[in-house]
């Protein structure tokens, strides 16, 4: 069960990017997710994903 707030849903996020994924694609496909839709949640609270640093900042 992924966090449904924003700020919560960042640190998930990022915490599963830097230990277990190599990339954005790997844990939505793992997680089963959707990027678009986790994308535009994040980017609500003026997070977007880098992913020269594989991490939203």
């Amino acid at each position: 069960m992924i966090p449904s707030d924003p700020v919560m849903l960042l640190s998930f996020i990022n915490l599963k990017l830097r230990d277990y994924y190599s990339d954005l694609e790997g844990l939505c496909e793992d997680l089963q997710l959707d990027r678009q839709e986790l994308t535009d949640k994040l980017e609500s609270i003026d997070y977007h994903y880098d992913s020269d640093k594989n991490q939203f900042v």
